[in-house]
């Protein structure tokens, strides 16, 4: 379940499931973002699917997937209806964040990060935020195709040439055996007041963020 809540007087999105990720709202810039201990990292996006390990780096070009797997360094991803996935595994007490457009999603990245965090899908919790919804995400036949490709159930994942992104993600998770899943319901066309779109707003430069700090206690 999702609910709201505040960090530095600023609103933000959470999963009941998780406390160590948080999704940003309008207005929330990058020093808004608590990381007093460790560095604050976020990589260049670029709709790959590359998925790279946190290490003594700073820089991660043409990456759209970050495992994080100290507690000490906070990473986040940068979004404007593409779909945020974050994965935390409760055995490894790793954790990752990806970015989940129509191309990195019908390259599989969420499976895709799973994989490179040598996780056992069944100890996966997976959290699906904040994205453009099937009300308001219409696409070409051969998107929509390439998209429901990529499950061998596409029941419920599409209406027309409408797609929902999110879904086709979790049941991407769902068929390797992730069990653990919380979908985010808010549309970031339908709900432009709270989050940024870039169909909705024409192209927009803003992002909201989806942002993981591994805590020690979790």
């Amino acid at each position: 379940m999702f609910y709201f809540d505040e960090i530095n007087k600023k609103r933000v999105l959470k999963s009941s499931l998780l406390d160590c990720a948080y999704f940003t709202t309008r207005g929330f810039k990058p020093e808004d973002i608590s990381h007093t201990e460790g560095r604050l990292i976020k990589p260049e996006q670029t709709h790959s699917d590359n998925v790279e390990f946190i290490d003594k780096k700073s820089k991660y070009p043409d990456t759209d997937g970050l495992i994080l797997t100290n507690t000490k360094d906070t990473i986040y991803l940068r979004f404007a209806d593409c779909t945020p996935l974050v994965f935390y595994d409760k055995k490894q007490k790793t954790g990752a964040i990806s970015h989940a457009g129509w191309r990195g999603t019908a390259a599989g990245i969420g499976v895709k990060t799973v994989e490179k965090m040598n996780s056992n899908p069944e100890d996966i919790i997976a959290i699906i935020g904040p994205a453009i919804s099937i009300c308001c995400y219409e696409v070409s036949e051969d998107v929509r195709d390439k998209l429901l490709e990529t499950v061998k159930n596409p029941a419920g994942l599409y209406n027309n040439r409408n797609v929902d992104l999110k879904r086709i993600n979790a049941r991407q998770l769902e068929e390797i055996g992730v069990h653990t899943i919380d979908i985010c319901p808010y549309c970031t066309s339908c709900n432009n007041d709270i989050f940024y779109s870039y169909r909705k707003e024409n192209g927009t430069k803003e992002r909201h963020f989806a942002v993981l700090k591994l805590i020690n206690s979790f």
